[in-house]
């Protein structure tokens, strides 16, 4: 498991590098002729695989996060206000009034994923994860691609009675913020 110092600037672009350059049909030369032995230059490779995936550790932030990847829509689930601490658990409880008073939906139904579209076989594949753990605060990037698209979520917890529990969930691709969202 990786961790990192909270304070220490270390940006979720940071954490899982620049996208690929995207290769374009044009860039590609024919294979040179060689009539004598390649000099010094890298041998081709295939991309890499992804490293196996470290254990998720019980109690963990990362453990906390990571059911709202297996059951999406689940930070709007009541039930589960016992994973949130304020500011989110005040935005997530005001939507839920707002829903119950009948003047339609705050939040919408897929914040984990960023709001794109749900394709879980891609989502599997490519979710990555990082924690960062710092005294009693800690943040869990997560990063996927759906579509072509990078997404990247951080996910911000207080330890609150000797439990994680999620403080906010900031979009760093998206720009937006869980804590900001006025749902009156």
């Amino acid at each position: 498991m990786l961790a990192a110092e909270l304070n220490g600037g270390a940006s979720a672009q940071g954490l899982f590098g620049a996208p690929p350059p995207k290769a374009s049909s044009g860039d590609k030369s024919p294979p040179a002729v060689e009539t004598s032995p390649p000099a010094a230059t890298a041998p081709e490779s295939k991309p890499a695989e992804p490293a196996p995936a470290a254990p998720v550790l019980p109690g963990s932030p990362t453990a906390v996060v990571k059911p709202f990847y297996e059951h999406l829509g689940l930070e709007l689930d009541p039930s589960q206000r016992k994973n949130f601490t304020d500011p989110a658990k005040t935005v997530l409880d005001k939507s839920d009034a707002l829903r119950a008073s009948g003047q339609g939906e705050c939040l919408d139904p897929n914040m984990a994923l960023d709001n794109a579209d749900y394709d879980k076989l891609a989502i599997d594949r490519s979710l990555r994860t990082i924690e960062a753990v710092n005294g009693d605060e800690a943040k869990v990037v997560v990063a996927f691609v759906v579509e072509g698209h990078q997404h990247r979520l951080e996910w911000k917890l207080k330890k609150v009675g000797g439990a994680w529990k999620v403080s906010d969930l900031l979009s760093v691709t998206g720009e937006w913020a869980l804590s900001q969202y006025q749902c009156e």
